[in-house]
């Protein structure tokens, strides 16, 4: 037998062996998924970022000229403050109106699997085309925002086609993509001990007081966990600004999202050494603001232990 630095290794037996074996044997699919799709295209990815790249040509290796590149193109400065405005803005919001939501349901309704199944079906459809062709036409000039507004003796506008609202109507469409976070936010409430209620009300707390001092503290890392979910999907976000602006990102680039830039920049004008510089970019972004959120979390997230 071999000695090892904790005593002496013993050996495997040949049953033991064989099944070792074919623990390898089932571990393989995902193992060479793992290396083909997502290992593989990262590490061809990160090459190409430091090449010229026009898919007809071979690689040309330039350094660092993509990446000080960005540094100086105006248009992917104006689609970060896009990209940037639409997370800080719709995700709150989002979230916000899915505790809200929540509250209600948690409170015991007759239906409650039917409501919780209508209000999550916009989390599965809200990224999809057809949703974003709806939208397109609800905030169209003749769509029905303004058909309603019209009832009322008010002139609409297109808001689509207006930069200064473009913009918004994106970020409603986000937040009323609620239904995710709002049945987690569910399953967290229904974990709180009823008792931590019975008891302040006795004390006489308010259900203002009760919600602030006992749901919110309570909640915290359950409201982590849909931050850091909701960031990272706000800022990979795309095929809404894609259909809503009909891929130009207008108008005048007030819908130009980052990862729609790096669309026209990779599939449109073919600079895929760029588009891949940009895309390290943003898993860059995307990495400092999850690592930001768990360094706050330690100041606002409350666990039980």
């Amino acid at each position: 037998m071999k000695r090892g630095p904790k005593g002496p290794k013993r050996k495997l037996t040949d049953a033991e062996k064989k099944e070792e074996r074919a623990s390898y044997l089932f571990l393989a699919p995902w193992i060479l998924g793992l290396g083909l799709i997502t290992i593989g295209p990262m590490a061809a990815s990160l090459y190409l970022s430091f090449t010229n790249y026009n898919l007809l040509q071979a690689p040309e290796w330039i350094g660092l000229d993509n990446y000080l590149r960005m540094m100086q193109d105006s248009r992917l400065l104006n689609s970060l403050r896009v990209t940037f405005l639409y997370v800080f803005i719709s995700v709150p919001l989002q979230l916000v109106a899915a505790l809200a939501l929540a509250l209600v349901l948690d409170r015991g309704m007759k239906g409650l699997g039917f409501y919780r199944s209508v209000y999550y079906l916009p989390s599965l459809l809200g990224g999809s085309v057809a949703i974003a062709v709806l939208w397109r036409q609800i905030f169209g000039n003749d769509g029905l925002i303004n058909q309603v507004l019209a009832l009322v003796g008010i002139e609409g506008m297109g808001w689509i086609s207006n930069p200064s609202t473009a913009l918004g109507t994106l970020m409603i469409l986000n937040v009323w993509t609620f239904g995710a976070p709002m049945i987690i936010f569910l399953a967290g409430l229904r974990q709180i001990p009823t008792m931590y209620y019975e008891a302040a009300s006795v004390d006489g707390a308010s259900k203002v007081r009760q919600f602030a001092t006992i749901t919110i503290p309570l909640l915290t890392p359950i409201i982590f966990f849909n931050l850091v979910l909701q960031i990272i999907g706000a800022f990979q976000s795309f095929t809404q600004a894609f259909v809503v602006s009909g891929g130009t990102g207008g108008p005048s680039d007030s819908t130009m999202f980052f990862t729609l830039y790096l669309y026209q920049q990779g599939f449109g004008n073919f600079n895929m050494g760029y588009a891949s510089a940009m895309a390290w970019l943003l898993l860059v972004i995307i990495a400092v603001f999850t690592f930001l959120n768990f360094i706050a979390s330690k100041y606002w997230v409350f666990y039980d232990d």
